[in-house]
């Protein structure tokens, strides 16, 4: 059997309060928790290990107990003796002992990871069988109904699907869903399908399955919020004189009116042309159309000169600013 050192496994002194223990644990928990990391078997094993540690030192009898066993071990321990000699015995729980175990949520660790033992042999041997804070053994079918788990699941879209809205056909848990995803989501986005998550213990409801979004990057445009921007090549005719380009959008084509004596960088503003914002379709942003000047191709010899001729007249040729 392998000593459990829980302090260590918490990264707490031995001298921590309660309050500090539940805020460490807290934190611990978030980052590793199955709902949060669904699938992950290293984060569910670590979650587990957490949790035995903060059972035992948040309980003022049983971390009584486990700081002696504890002192006595490293003491055993430094003076040479080996982990196999210990005498574990001396510390065993009595027969009709159990461990008090509290839960931070509704949800028992046999919902989180089934009907095997969530703790380690440490744990039993030293502390009994785990019974629940309310009372009652945990081992068997509890006769509450519980929810079942959410889950979550990750879907990767188009910039395009972002736009129009999407389906997926999912294969969760040997069942076949078909998820709706809405206009508008963006990356992080967390689209709730209700009662589509694990089914409920002793008759109680389903959890539910969230769609956590990723959206793909886009060739063409960039995303900031609603709003999307592009560059548009226009050559430096159509900005001199002015003319009408036309411009991508994740709808159809637009035209874009480019004035007279358009420099570049020059940045249009198209209301309305951008993303949908999500949970309300028909209010969308706007598009951001930023101009790179361009030269014609092909450009011939004749327009060469043409131009030439033109910078050589200008006053102080090319240089010259017009007022």
């Amino acid at each position: 059997m392998d000593f459990k050192d829980y302090y260590e496994i918490l990264g707490i002194p031995p001298e921590a309060d309660e309050k500090a223990i539940r805020q460490v644990f807290r934190q611990l928990a978030r980052k590793v928790h199955p709902d949060v990391n669904p699938g992950n078997k290293e984060a569910e094993e670590k979650f587990k290990t957490i949790n035995e540690a903060y059972q035992v030192l948040s309980d003022g009898e049983q971390r009584k107990k486990y700081d002696e066993l504890r002192a006595q071990y490293l003491h055993w321990q430094q003076t040479g003796g080996r982990q196999q000699d210990f005498d574990w015995q001396n510390w065993s729980a009595q027969a009709d002992q159990g461990a008090h175990v509290q839960y931070a949520n509704a949800e028992d660790l046999e919902d989180l990871f089934g009907s095997a033992s969530p703790y380690s042999d440490f744990f039993n041997n030293i502390f009994g069988q785990t019974h629940r804070s309310g009372g009652g053994s945990s081992r068997g079918t509890p006769s509450t109904p519980r929810r079942g788990r959410d889950v979550e699941y990750e879907v990767d879209l188009t910039l395009e699907e972002a736009f129009h809205g999407a389906e997926r056909l999912l294969e969760i848990d040997s069942h076949r869903i078909k998820a709706g995803i809405p206009p508008g989501v963006r990356t992080g986005s967390r689209v709730r399908l209700a009662s589509q998550g694990e089914p409920g213990h002793n008759s109680g409801p389903a959890g539910d399955l969230y769609l956590i979004v990723h959206i793909l990057p886009n060739e063409t445009f960039e995303r900031e919020g609603d709003n999307l921007h592009l560059e548009v090549p226009v050559d430096i005719f159509t900005a001199i004189a002015g003319g009408e380009i036309r411009i991508p959008s994740l709808e159809r084509p637009l035209i874009l009116k480019i004035p007279p004596r358009t420099n570049a960088n020059r940045s249009f503003r198209l209301r309305g042309k951008g993303m949908p914002h999500l949970g309300d379709p028909k209010t969308r942003g706007d598009l951001f159309a930023l101009v790179r000047l361009v030269l014609p191709d092909p450009l011939t010899e004749q327009e060469v000169n043409s131009i030439r001729e033109l910078a050589s007249s200008r006053p102080n040729g090319s240089n010259a600013h017009p007022k």
